[in-house]
């Protein structure tokens, strides 16, 4: 049965840098490295190793929910924080040169992010069958109005939810339970689709929405230690339209 309306995620649904942060990490201090002491210069000898550290230190950092929320409510402040524990008391990089890379590192993330490419005949189809859609994102206000912006997301949803806007975010049960009556929508004619197990499947199947995993990987495949079990799993955005 066809949905009366449709709950989107933004990040790696819509939209993605493509790409692990581990390549950015990697780009942004060697970008750095290479300002600070010569384009010549050679590269840190342990660089991956100090790139493996970082990412390590995300991991640990965005596996608390509590920090998880912070975090991406600043995302600059958080990126920032996982780079100087990733990096840890190495003399090599200080606090200057820590935040210029951290700063690359987010710039090098928005200069990669684009739409998924079929993201745009997907939203076409659902508002043309009528479908009313609400994009719901975590994270604060001005990055992710600003993604919204750029890739001209608005005009295909009848309600935007930001979490630094509305001050709710997934998995939060009012944050769906918002956008449901922003559509004047039940839970049982309503479909969630994300990449987030937790946030876009497990939280609104306990309000009774059906929800859809994007795997971002294209595979369908769900993670070895996954508990959540999708109503569905999708891996190319058109297959909504079916």
């Amino acid at each position: 049965m066809r949905p009366s309306a449709i709950l989107f995620d933004l990040d790696d649904t819509l939209i993605s840098s493509h790409w692990h942060r581990t390549l950015f990490w990697n780009k942004a201090v060697c970008e750095i490295w290479g300002e600070a002491h010569g384009q010549e210069a050679p590269l840190p000898a342990d660089l991956e190793a100090l790139v493996a550290a970082t990412n390590r230190s995300a991991r640990h950092f965005w596996s608390d929910p509590v920090r998880h929320k912070t975090g991406r409510l600043d995302i600059s402040r958080a990126r920032y924080r996982i780079l100087d524990d990733g990096l840890g008391e190495d003399e090599r990089f200080d606090a200057a040169v820590r935040f210029a890379i951290s700063e690359r590192c987010g710039a090098l993330i928005t200069e990669f992010t684009s739409l998924y490419p079929d993201a745009i005949e997907t939203l076409e189809g659902l508002q043309a069958e009528g479908i009313a859609m609400a994009l719901i994102t975590n994270g604060a206000a001005e990055p992710q109005r600003a993604k919204i912006e750029r890739f001209a997301l608005a005009r295909y949803f009848d309600h935007i939810q930001i979490e630094g806007e509305a001050g709710v975010g997934k998995p939060e049960p009012e944050a769906y339970r918002r956008a449901l009556v922003a559509l004047d929508a039940s839970p049982a004619n309503t479909w969630m689709v994300g990449d987030n197990l937790e946030w876009e499947v497990a939280a609104p199947q306990a309000l009774g929405i059906h929800a859809i995993w994007r795997d971002p990987t294209g595979r369908g495949i769900l993670p070895d230690n996954a508990t959540v079990r999708p109503d569905r799993i999708l891996t190319q955005l058109p297959t909504l339209l079916a």
